[in-house]
């Protein structure tokens, strides 16, 4: 059975970018537009990944880890940042939040294959 990852991010083209890649290698990709969007799709379950922007509006990256990692079914989910940010404080931030590792965009293909293989162990 395909593993699913939810894709959180504002912008349209990072999205379809993920989707073709994820899409590509036989995951099942789930899309929202913000971090609001993000956790109504998380709540409705069978989410293997959550890979999500840091800025956002609505709600931003790590608001919806911190959200996420509240829900009992989301606790060892591995939630990665896909965002343009490489600030090591914002990056500290985010791993007291939950995230689970982060990648810097622009991102290659090969390196979003990589770590959501990692990740999910699949």
């Amino acid at each position: 059975m395909a593993k699913t990852v939810l894709t959180v991010d504002d912008s349209a083209s990072i999205r379809q970018m993920v989707k073709l890649t994820l899409a590509g290698a036989g995951y099942q990709v789930v899309e929202a537009e913000d971090g609001e969007q993000g956790l109504a799709a998380a709540r409705k379950g069978g989410i293997d990944m959550v890979l999500t922007d840091l800025n956002m509006p609505r709600m931003n990256g790590i608001a919806l880890i911190r959200e996420l990692r509240r829900l009992p079914s989301y606790t060892g989910v591995p939630i990665v940042l896909l965002t343009t940010e490489s600030d090591a404080e914002r990056k500290q931030e985010a791993k007291a939040a939950g995230a689970t590792g982060w990648i810097t965009k622009p991102f290659q293909p090969d390196q979003l294959l990589s770590v959501t293989r990692k990740v999910l162990g699949a």
